[in-house]
């Protein structure tokens, strides 16, 4: 099989490139609903394509059936076909999976789920064949293009760092590195911008322009206003499994203002308003007690100093914007509140509920990595949000029927009801995301702890959302949310915790 593809590797080298890619007529079904309803779309080389659509609209499905991941489902109408510069027009995906790269969250999440402990420049040497780990060790020419993408993404002196000891968003620039090392034709960049700060993003486009020839093709997948880059050439919209749409950009000139995915709603300060306190569950705090308290706190992960010694009080009311660069330790700092680390030696946490199991059952938790521990199971989407009863992973043991009850509720406020029964690899990212949204929401909480937890939402869902936390915060909640998107905030959160890798974090106010 090795053979096979390094075979397939030098017919590319000598010539067979892509023209265009060209599908008609074509759906996909997965389990038992169609994720793609008859399909005709062409991707000609040198086009870049911004594809906008709402969650679960079959934007990353259909990005698969391009590269060839995914098979139309048998109509007698499908077509897809692959025309090289050659004149050759091929059916078969097996010189797709050679020239185009797909970028998507579920192979970072992967390598999480995993606890893989590649290092970065292992990584993106599996972009060569497209395999979880390396299939041999890279040639001297191997490294030298390695070396060159993680440059051109910011991040050359980060190639033997272990891939999980990085940020999220400097594990998806790594993954893009991944995607560029093989010079492809066609890049297919699936919400490939989440995740990264002003920065990152601006590495990312920026290694997107010098990666890219004339001839270059791109699709990038995204639900916010702002991240379309500059050379589109085509926004197509997708939703129900259709193209509803597609606009060709070099036909006349075009509002910017058109490539937006919705307004973003204002959010009234609810967290300004007098509220009383409330129980949750057995237990109540008194107004004046802390929900937290940090003590010369510091935290190591992977052996590697994350955040510096510090002094910190997280009073009941009270909300927190944490704010940062890729890798300053947002995640981590969630990580440590929540109960997952601990500060280091010397250092010393106190909570209102002392044991962890009483602590995780009032707090309520989105981020990426809780994301990446349910994305491959066999979990239910019912499953996962009755798991928010326990904060559990998975089920240990069967929702009683008041449990199923609010299950059902959220499922209902969340339009999930028809996704009930889906596994949540079936799911987009997208649904995913608002599954674990409603996991939260199903029960009350004191606290919320929130790592970019906008990220992979449409426009309905992020103003839903907030609606949903603005009311939460009128009843008493209190919220502590990172984020690149400094608009993503809620206008109540006053105070800011900016972190620096290795230092103390620095208090300011909004």
């Amino acid at each position: 099989m090795l053979g096979m593809a390094r075979g397939v590797s030098r017919a590319v080298r000598a010539g067979r490139r892509f023209e265009r890619i060209e599908v008609r007529n074509a759906s996909v079904r997965l389990g038992r609903h169609w994720a793609l309803r008859d399909i005709s779309l062409e991707i000609r080389a040198g086009e870049h394509w911004l594809l906008l659509g709402p969650n679960g609209a079959g934007k990353t499905v259909l990005l698969k059936l391009l590269r060839g991941d995914v098979w139309p489902t048998p109509t007698g109408r499908e077509a897809r076909r692959y025309h090289l510069r050659d004149g050759e027009v091929l059916a078969q995906p097996l010189v797709a999976a050679e020239r185009i790269a797909y970028l998507g969250p579920e192979r970072q999440d992967r390598y999480l789920r995993y606890e893989s402990q590649l290092d970065v420049a292992q990584v993106v040497l599996t972009g060569y064949d497209d395999s979880d780990f390396p299939l041999q060790p890279a040639t001297p020419a191997q490294q030298r293009r390695i070396r060159q993408v993680l440059q051109q993404v910011g991040l050359a002196g980060c190639a033997s760092r272990t891939f999980r000891s990085l940020s999220y968003g400097q594990r998806r620039r790594v993954l893009l590195a991944r995607a560029f090392v093989r010079e492809p034709d066609v890049l297919l960049l699936d919400e490939a911008l989440n995740g990264l700060d002003g920065k990152g993003r601006a590495a990312f486009l920026r290694a997107l322009r010098l990666a890219s020839t004339p001839r270059t093709a791109w699709i990038l997948t995204s639900h916010r206003r702002g991240d379309a880059p500059a050379g589109l050439t085509h926004v197509a919209r997708i939703a129900r499994g259709s193209i509803e749409d597609v606009t060709d950009l070099r036909v006349g000139a075009v509002d910017r203002s058109a490539l937006q995915t919705g307004a973003r709603p204002e959010i009234t300060p609810a967290s300004r308003r007098n509220t009383q306190a409330a129980s949750v569950g057995a237990g109540r705090i008194r107004t004046a007690e802390p929900l937290l308290r940090l003590y010369r706190a510091a935290v190591y992960r992977e052996e590697r100093f994350v955040i510096g010694a510090f002094d910190w009080t997280l009073e009941r009311g009270q909300h927190w914007y944490l704010r940062g660069a890729n890798g300053s330790g947002k995640s981590t700092f969630i990580a440590m509140l929540y109960g997952d680390l601990w500060p280091a030696h010397g250092g010393k946490l106190e909570r209102c509920w002392p044991a962890v199991d009483d602590w995780k059952a009032r707090v309520a938790l989105v981020s990426p990595e809780l994301q990446a521990r349910y994305a491959a199971t066999a979990c239910t989407v019912e499953q996962i949000v009755a798991s928010g009863c326990h904060a559990s992973i998975g089920l240990n043991e069967w929702p009683t029927a008041a449990e199923l009850r609010r299950v059902r509720r959220e499922l209902h406020a969340w339009r999930l009801t028809g996704l009930a029964a889906r596994q949540a690899r079936e799911l987009s990212y997208g649904q995913l995301r608002q599954v674990l949204i409603a996991r939260a929401f199903v029960r009350s909480r004191r606290l919320w702890l929130l790592d970019e937890p906008f990220d992979g939402l449409d426009a309905e869902a992020r103003q839903r959302f907030r609606a949903r936390l603005d009311g939460a915060v009128s009843r008493g909640a209190t919220v502590v949310m990172a984020t690149h998107h400094e608009d993503d905030v809620p206008a109540g959160v006053t105070r800011v915790l900016t972190l620096r890798r290795g230092r103390a974090p620095v208090v300011t106010s909004r």
